[in-house]
Parts: C-alpha cells; sequence; structure tokens
C-alpha cells in the first residue's frame, strides 16, 4: 500500500525535478489536499504541481482554488489545458469564474469551450448578475411520471454521473414542464414495479430563473433542502441550483453587510488581495461622509457655547453622554440588520420594533442613567472631584440627558434600516458608525435641553 505523501516530500520532487515520482505522487490527494498544498507554494511551484495532475482532479481542484490562482493559471497554462478544464468544470462554478475576467478573456475562453458547454455558458451569462439563473447547473436529473422504479434507477446507473446531485430526482412532463420532485431514497425504498406517478404528491418548492439570490437564500433556509429546481416563467425547468452556491452567496452577503457596518463600502475581494489605492477608495468615502456629520457636532456645540461658558462642569461630560447614544443606537442597528436578514422581521413589523425598542431604550437608559447621577455622588462625596453646591441637579442633568439619548439612540439604530429598506436601499448603509454619527449631533441638543430645564435660575 502506498504511503501517502508528505507535502515536504512533493517539494523535495519539484526541487530535484522528479517529476514522474511527483505526477504519480499527486494521484493520492485528495481535491482539498492539493488545494491546501498549492496554497503554501510559490507560483513556479505551483504550476508545476497543477499541469501534472489527471484532468478530472485538475478540474475539481481548480474549481476550489481562490480567484487570483485561477487567473494565474490561465495566463499561464497551455491553450488545451485551459480547454479541457474549463470543459469539465460544472457549469455553475465555470460561469462564476468567467463572471470575474474581463470580457476580451472571457470571449476567448468561451470559443475553447464544446458546442454544448459554450451553448449552457452563454445561457447561464445571459441572465442577471444577481439572478437565480447565474447560479444554476443543467446537470440534473429528469424522469417521467410513467416511469416505473427500475426503468428510473437503471437511469440513474447510465447518466447520474453527470448530475451534481443525486438526492432529488425531478419528474417533467413531455414539454419539460416541472410537476414534482421526490428524493432519492424514495425510490431506493420502492417496489420495482411501481410507478413514478405512484410516488408523487405534486408537492414541491421551486425558483425562477430571473428571481434575486437572496430571495433564494430564504427559501432554501425555509425548507431546509439541499438542492432546488429552477423554472422560467412557463414552469419548464431549466436547472437547480445546490446549496454550495447557496452557501457561498449567503457568505458573500455576510461580508457585505459586516464591513457597510464597519462604515465603509464593500470591499469585493479579499483583504490581503485588494489594491491598497482601491481599499483607500472604498473607505474614503464613507470616512469623509462621517467626518462631515460630526462637524455639526461641533456647530451644535458652538450653538451652546453660552451655557458652557456658564457652567464648564456641563463640558466635562460631553463624550460621556454622546457615546452612550451612539453605543445604543450601533447595538440597535447591528440587532435589527441581522434580524432582517435571517427573516425574523419584516417592514410591516416596524411598529412591535419600535415598541420594543421604546421599552429597550427608557430600561437601558434608565441603568446608565443611575450609574451616571452615583458616579457624580460618588465622585463629589470621596471628593475626588468637587462639582460645586448645586451638584445634585448636574447629576439630575446627567441622569435624564443619559436616559433620554439612550432612548434616541435605540430608537434611530433600529427605525433607520426598515427605513432604508423600505426606500429601496440597503439597510447595512445605515451602519454604526453613521447612526452614532447622527446621535452624537441631536444628543448635544437633548442633553443642553435638560441642563437648560434643571439649571436655569442656578448655574445658567
Amino acid at each position: 500500500m502506498n504511503q501517502h505523501p508528505t507535502t515536504d516530500h512533493i517539494t523535495s520532487l519539484i526541487q530535484e525535478g522528479e517529476f514522474f515520482k511527483l505526477k504519480e505522487a499527486l494521484k493520492l490527494f485528495e481535491p482539498n489536499e492539493v488545494v491546501e498544498l498549492l496554497e503554501q507554494e510559490e507560483e513556479r511551484e505551483q504550476l508545476i504541481i497543477f499541469r501534472l495532475l489527471p484532468l478530472q482532479l485538475a478540474t475539481e481542484v481548480f474549481e476550489y482554488l481562490d480567484l487570483d490562482i485561477q487567473k494565474h493559471f490561465l495566463a499561464n497554462l497551455s491553450q488545451d489545458k485551459i480547454s479541457d478544464i474549463l470543459n469539465e468544470m460544472s457549469p455553475d462554478d465555470r460561469t462564476a469564474l468567467l463572471e470575474f475576467l474581463p470580457d476580451e478573456l472571457v470571449r476567448e475562453l468561451i470559443q475553447t469551450l464544446s458546442e454544448p458547454e459554450r451553448k449552457v455558458t452563454l445561457e447561464l451569462l445571459g441572465y442577471p448578475e444577481y439572478s437565480v439563473g447565474r447560479l444554476m447547473t443543467p446537470d440534473y436529473i429528469a424522469i417521467r411520471e410513467n416511469w416505473t422504479v427500475q426503468q428510473v434507477l437503471d437511469y440513474i446507473r447510465r447518466h447520474g454521473g453527470q448530475s451534481e446531485t443525486l438526492s432529488v430526482l425531478y419528474v417533467t412532463d413531455e414539454r419539460g414542464v416541472l410537476i414534482d420532485d421526490i428524493r432519492i431514497r424514495e425510490f431506493l425504498l420502492a417496489d420495482p414495479q411501481k410507478r413514478v406517478s405512484e410516488l408523487m404528491d405534486r408537492r414541491y418548492v421551486q425558483l425562477n430563473t430571473m428571481q434575486d439570490q437572496e430571495e433564494a437564500i430564504e427559501v432554501f433556509r425555509r425548507n431546509d433542502r439541499v438542492a432546488l429546481p429552477v423554472v422560467n416563467d412557463e414552469g419548464v425547468l431549466f436547472g437547480i441550483v445546490t446549496i454550495d452556491d447557496i452557501l457561498s452567496i449567503r457568505e458573500e452577503e455576510d461580508t457585505e453587510d459586516i464591513q457597510k457596518l464597519g462604515g465603509s463600502e464593500a470591499l469585493d475581494e479579499p483583504y490581503l488581495t485588494i489594491a491598497l489605492p482601491k481599499m483607500i477608495q472604498k473607505r474614503a468615502g464613507w470616512l469623509v461622509i462621517l467626518f462631515l456629520g460630526e462637524m455639526f457636532t461641533a456647530t451644535a456645540m458652538g450653538f451652546f457655547e453660552g451655557e458652557i461658558e456658564k457652567a464648564v462642569v456641563l463640558a466635562l461630560f460631553v463624550p460621556l453622554i454622546i457615546s452612550s447614544g451612539g453605543n445604543a443606537g450601533s447595538q440597535a442597528t447591528s440587532l435589527i440588520i441581522r434580524a432582517m436578514s435571517l427573516g425574523e422581521i419584516t417592514i410591516g413589523e416596524w411598529w412591535r420594533v419600535m415598541r420594543r425598542e421604546i421599552l429597550s431604550g427608557l430600561s437601558l437608559g434608565g441603568i446608565l442613567g443611575l450609574v451616571g447621577f452615583l458616579r457624580i455622588v460618588v465622585w463629589q462625596m470621596s471628593g475626588l472631584k468637587d462639582y460645586g453646591t448645586h451638584w445634585p441637579l448636574i447629576g439630575l442633568t446627567v441622569s435624564f440627558s443619559l436616559l433620554g439619548i439612550v432612548l434616541w439612540g435605540s430608537l434611530a439604530g433600529s427605525m433607520l434600516p426598515l427605513l432604508l429598506k423600505k426606500l429601496g436601499f440597503d439597510p447595512a448603509t445605515s451602519s454604526a458608525p453613521f447612526v452614532a454619527t447622527l446621535v452624537d449631533v441631536t444628543g448635544l441638543v437633548i442633553y443642553f435641553s435638560f441642563a437648560t430645564l434643571f439649571l436655569s435660575g442656578t448655574l445658567l
């Protein structure tokens, strides 16, 4: 029995030029092991290893590689090798690759495909960028309702090797219209002479070719499926979408939302591979917008300059007050955006969300208000800071300001994502920094309004 070669052994074979031994050794690797091996090697060694892989293994490995390595191989491999790999790749993975390549290169690569594969690829590329049609693969098993179970099993043996998944079979009529889907276990457990029609319940879930990919994610989540059929407007079965494609889209969406929540545009590329000028461009826009927003904070401070001159002690608590509101708003907007992405809440439930955030804001604001008041009491009593004879009124000002600002921050942070969704924008653009900036400005107004209420006739 051949011993599984180590990474060091593979490297030494490359250095010694033992390419025949290397080719034999690579046959013992699983696709995921080859991917890990390639990611550890330099570009020259990557090409040597990949050129020596058997076609089937090379195709599986190529589908799992990062886009940058794929591009490197396309630029350095022979035209015949590229053509063989592209023809062997599953249509959905091939389409995902072609989407990220320059148009000129795409046209050249498409010409290398066989006629059937070229037709499939062009059909997939013809769908809108974020549609289900871009994700689907035409590799599935379709059967007829008048077949027997034995006929179905024989058909699977003959044609199942090219199918993306065999867990579900799709029943179509003579026009190709989908009429049911049946799990493979039903055929494995049924009498061989039973008809497909006897196993059908005509209850199935389907996607539309033009449907948005985000909607497809939700359909998969609700129905707990590993694959779903994709039909056109007439109900004709065009392909299937599998869970691995949906998980990739889900990861991309989550990454984009997290980056937007941090106050930047989505990077579209891995952090370490995106060009530095492009990353600066992505981040600079939001930083400038947030900076301009914070300038309103300075304007608000200038508006209350007279109050600050009369009671300088008020300026000590400005960072404490506005940061608490921003933190509460950031919490709320993060929770709401995540709940929306999971389908836990909808725009129509805005009143339920508002009611909960009013109660949450009052409770959280009350807790912080009490902590703020106790802080002033402890500092005053211990002699750490003398707030003057009117320190109880200052304590009440800080306490009630915290209550009002946290309540406002919670409401703003929860309602803004719902409002943006209603207007047709991405809720993630109501990023935590944006909400914090909004609450900073209004927080000063709330703070000095309570100061005027409690300190008029004393400090003010």
